[in-house]
């Protein structure tokens, strides 16, 4: 079964879909050992990545770490689209790639290309006119033969830049012009209450942690009862191995050594390992190069 049909069947059941970001194959592997139906490529969690960010990252880099990815797990992998990396032929040529790498479902946004970097500072993008973002939207649909159940996210940043009623008006517009699911930014609660009952629809809603407008972070215990199909947590894994190895680097710098317990350090390198597939490496090789003819 192809990733996209393995979304498409989740997306056919009730109940929150919950999709952490990942940075690269291994937390990816991690995301799913840890139970996760879906996996997410950030924009921003792949553009720190590069220390480049993502507006000055191309559609070529991240499919081919997405393709990367989606060789690596047994779970569909969704990633971000931008707006498309172009205009409406050029979405076309991104969401082929997509779909010829393995890639499970993208979203489109409806800002300006190219994205600028202060858009991660305050989110003053203005937004592309609707009828420019629903010829996206009809081109992704084109573009996706070679893999048909490949979901579209259509997403619209214009609740912030054009107030509540605009993103509404966009996200039913997505909709009729054939996007599986809508992509919104709400700017308070009672908005993310309101916008399942005004877009009658599969939303997606986005935790940005640390953004600087006041959005809203949301649990999946109050995101569901609102009526959301799928939450994606943007920047969980980046985060938290920045945290994590900062704390590291400091105590190896100041201390002379890292703060690892030594037993506890033999497990975890064990479960990288597995995680990795090293076990099925060692048992090829004891086949083949270290056997008895080797």
């Amino acid at each position: 079964m192809r990733p996209s049909q393995q979304l498409r069947q989740l997306l056919a059941k009730p109940g929150l879909i919950v999709a952490p970001t990942c940075i690269n194959a291994l937390t990816a592997r991690m995301a799913e050992q840890a139970g996760f139906p879906v996996v997410y490529l950030g924009g921003y969690a792949f553009g720190s990545s590069t220390c480049l960010t993502e507006p000055l990252t191309t559609m070529m880099e991240i499919v081919t770490a997405a393709g990367h990815i989606a060789r690596r797990i047994s779970v569909p992998l969704v990633i971000d689209g931008d707006a498309g990396f172009g205009e409406p032929l050029h979405t076309f040529r991104t969401v082929q790639e997509m779909t010829w790498a393995g890639v499970a479902g993208t979203h489109i946004e409806d800002q300006h290309f190219p994205k600028r970097a202060h858009y991660h500072r305050d989110y003053r993008e203005h937004v592309i006119p609707l009828d420019e973002m629903v010829h996206k939207i009809k081109l992704a649909q084109r573009a996706r033969e070679a893999d048909p159940d490949f979901v579209i996210i259509a997403r619209t940043d214009s609740m912030r830049t054009d107030g509540y009623q605009e993103g509404v008006r966009r996200g039913n517009a997505f909709l009729e012009a054939g996007a599986d699911m809508v992509m919104l930014f709400p700017n308070d609660r009672a908005e993310a209450e309101r916008a399942p009952r005004d877009i009658p629809g599969p939303l997606v809603y986005v935790n940005s942690w640390g953004n600087r407008v006041g959005r809203p972070v949301l649990a999946t215990q109050e995101l569901e009862p609102m009526g959301y199909r799928m939450l994606i947590e943007a920047q969980i894994a980046l985060f938290a191995s920045a945290k994590a190895t900062r704390e590291a680097y400091a105590a190896l710098h100041d201390r002379g050594m890292a703060p690892f317990d030594a037993e506890e350090m033999i497990d975890l390198r064990q479960d990288i390992e597995a995680l990795v597939g090293l076990n099925e490496y060692y048992r090829i090789e004891e086949e083949t190069v270290e056997g008895a003819g080797g």
